[in-house]
């Protein structure tokens, strides 16, 4: 008997794994655990950084979605520190000392992480320096240093830094009976160095950069355009904060720190806890210092004892630290010719209706399946309108939804609300522990709860990341469920950004799974089996591969068969093992991924059938698509589950097929216009590289035909308000 396999994280869970496919006969995979068949789960995705980089590059790009690409590819890192880099200090300080799967230990990865990002760092200072800055200055749009803003100018600064600025600084001295300052994560800040002209005494200060509270960068007077950085600003009039002292020198410097954390199992009141570590959060350890070129080296050297870092912890930044806030001139009004056309999503075909009057929904689920695409189709005329009228329908009994990520101004929680006040029995499933959305839905929670809507945080060991709507409603002698799957948020202003499918049905067995999985969350059900969907923490991974070997049999068989999964990250081992025995096997397997990969392909004998592309645009690739075609026909999924562990032992995750033909042919349809974009697409080599495909004689760009497509075919109908 096998032993079982080291990759699987044990999870107790009451949902019953599906029953296994018949199994093909792959050659033994003892050699596919080599570790040279695995990437680097973080240098993948630092790779996956550079690809956004590499379009904050790109002169074909409109200047301002450049500059946008810039501010992404500075948000993302943050992120990637916080949680991932500061993981794996957790690792090394835990003293673990054994290689991954990939065959790096947690020190080999720090450093080679150190490495990427400071190469990377590099081109975007380079960027911004000698293309970026420059090109914005052709168009008007400047971002200026002190030493080159003209006198009066700068008496008008001065003047606004005493009025605006001055008063909500607090500078920070280090001293007897003054110890270091707590620097809270991702602040930016001024280190300066003092001296008492009275005893010769100098001393370390630390002044807060409040871009919280002000712009990062300050407008001239008279000049919408012409910008000094809030620091620059502040540098410039020290002498107003440490009256009667010498200014020595100063510096700027940004910290990051670990902004992770765990909730027990036990937590008897999960809202508690999540909030107690919340306030943790704020005082994790620091993880990276970012500190401008050319600070004195004793100021250096006194921040990094002070924060209890390695060298290797320490980043030089020759320019602007915190180029996020880069958005600031991304979002200045006009500019339409250094931006991409804009675009509007439009009503899906069968929710339009006569001289703008509202279609009914479920009138129109009850004659099949609808499909919808975010954001090509309109969010507010689909989803929104779905709940809207399950709330207004006398016959709705309950409308129960899931919560992970949403907005401040989203209408449908409080639809669950208005449900509520009228009798109906509104359910909200509300993920606390959604990474940096946790107080954003810890005060929805409150809110609902206060309005007697039944609110649920889920488990503690599990994170609800299932994107589902499901609305009991009677008819007849009983009820039918009117069911919404997603593979994103239900949060309207991502859905205009992030491509993402939503399929409405009322197929009874896929009613029943997804009235068994919200039972599952909210009570002590403990279901068999289900029908049709496929549920994590326990069966979706087993579910997944039962489908590739499925896949391969029908290969073996000598029928034609193949692969295609459109996702944002594969890391999950079994998976990765079972796509090199369907390749060992003859199967083409296409993959496209948005983020992490740490399949390699390319290996002869293991992997030469397997082909992994990346694309990226001015939308995120969101959605999560799995499809295996044989015998003739191909079956689709769609859903909210990435293939990484976190997603397949940590989380309610939920995939549903795509059954109704022709809108089965328009996610293939969607799968197919990915693998061969041209315009926005990298394709992974053998050796680790992703490499830009170059664009041909028709260039294809996946978003931009089905922003075209989506246009035609909504012009032939009239566009519902």
């Amino acid at each position: 008997m096998n032993s079982p396999d080291p990759d699987i994280a044990t999870v107790q869970d009451p949902i019953r794994v599906v029953e296994p496919a018949p199994q093909a006969s792959p050659p033994p995979d003892a050699d596919l655990r080599d570790p040279s068949l695995y990437f680097n789960r973080e240098l993948s995705w630092l790779d996956f950084n550079d690809r956004v980089l590499q379009l904050a590059e790109d002169t074909a790009q409109p200047l301002m979605e450049r500059v946008k690409f810039a501010a992404i590819w500075t948000s993302n890192l943050d992120e990637f520190f916080m949680i991932r880099v500061a993981g794996v200090h957790d690792q090394i300080d835990a003293g673990l000392t054994e290689p991954g799967a990939d065959g790096l230990t947690p020190s080999q990865t720090l450093d080679a992480i150190r490495e990427r990002v400071a190469g990377q760092q590099d081109r975007l200072e380079d960027c911004l320096a000698s293309d970026l800055r420059p090109a914005l200055a052709e168009h008007g749009v400047r971002i200026v240093g002190m030493a080159d803003v003209a006198d009066e100018d700068r008496r008008a600064l001065a003047a606004r830094f005493r009025r605006q600025i001055f008063p909500v600084l607090t500078p920070l001295a280090v001293g007897l009976g003054r110890p270091f300052p707590y620097i809270s994560n991702l602040s930016l800040s001024l280190a300066v160095l003092v001296r008492d002209p009275v005893n010769a005494h100098e001393t370390f200060a630390r002044v807060k950069v409040p871009k919280e509270m002000l712009p990062r960068f300050v407008a001239l007077d008279g000049d919408d355009h012409t910008f000094v950085a809030l620091e620059e600003v502040i540098a410039a009039n020290l002498e107003a904060l440490f009256p009667g002292m010498e200014i020595l020198g100063h510096g700027f410097f940004r910290v990051t720190r670990d902004a992770d954390f765990e909730v027990s199992d036990e937590a008897d009141d999960l809202l508690s806890a999540v909030e107690a570590e919340l306030r943790r959060r704020r005082f994790g350890e620091a993880v990276r210092l970012e500190i401008a070129h050319g600070t004195d080296p004793g100021v250096r050297e006194q921040l990094t004892q002070a924060l209890g870092l390695e060298a290797r912890q320490v980043y030089d930044i020759d320019g602007l630290l915190d180029t996020e806030d880069l958005w600031q001139l991304v979002r200045l009004p006009g500019f339409g010719e250094l931006r991409e056309q804009p675009w509007t999503p439009v009503t899906q075909p069968r929710l339009h209706g006569e001289d703008g009057e509202h279609v009914d929904v479920m009138a129109e689920m009850r004659r099949g399946d609808i499909l919808v695409h975010h954001p090509y189709d309109s969010f507010a005329t689909s989803v929104e309108r779905f709940v809207e009228q399950a709330v207004a329908d006398p016959d709705v009994l309950a409308i129960k939804q899931t919560v992970y990520r949403t907005s401040d101004d989203s209408p449908l929680v409080p639809a669950l609300i208005r449900a509520t006040e009228r009798g109906k029995q509104a359910v909200c499933l509300v993920e606390l522990k959604a990474r940096f959305d946790e107080r954003a839905n810890i005060t929805w929670a409150r809110a609902l709860e206060e309005a007697g809507v039944h609110v649920v945080y889920g488990h503690p060991a599990l994170k609800t990341h299932a994107k589902a709507v499901l609305v009991v409603r009677r008819e007849g002698d009983g009820v039918r469920h009117y069911v919404h799957i997603g593979t994103g948020n239900y949060h309207p202003t991502t859905a205009r950004l992030y491509t993402d499918f939503g399929l409405f049905t009322v197929d009874e067995q896929i009613g029943a799974d997804v009235a068994d999985m919200f039972n599952f969350l909210t009570g002590l059900a403990r279901p068999l089996r289900f029908h049709k969907v496929l549920i994590a923490p326990t069966g979706l991974r087993e579910g997944i591969i039962a489908e590739i070997e499925r896949t391969i049999a029908c290969h073996e068989r000598g029928e034609p068969a193949r692969i295609t999964m459109k996702l944002n990250a594969l890391v999950d081992r079994r998976c990765i093992r079972a796509l090199y025995r369907a390749s060992r096997a003859g199967v083409p397997v296409e993959l496209n991924i948005r983020g992490i990969c740490c399949l390699r392909p390319g290996v002869p004998g293991v992997s030469e059938n397997i082909r992994v592309v990346s694309v990226l645009g001015r939308f995120l690739e969101h959605s999560r698509v799995f499809a295996f075609q044989r015998d003739g026909e191909t079956k689709v999924l769609i859903g909210s589950a990435d293939l990484m562990p976190r997603n397949l032992d940590t989380r309610v995750e939920l995939l549903a097929p795509v059954e109704d033909d022709t809108l089965r042919d328009d996610v293939l349809d969607t799968l197919e216009r990915s693998l061969a974009d041209d315009t926005g697409a990298w394709e992974l080599d053998g050796e680790g590289h992703w490499v830009k495909r170059q664009t041909g004689a028709e260039a294809r760009s996946v978003q931009r035909e089905l922003m075209l497509g989506h246009a035609a075919r909504a012009s032939e109908a009239p566009q519902a308000d």
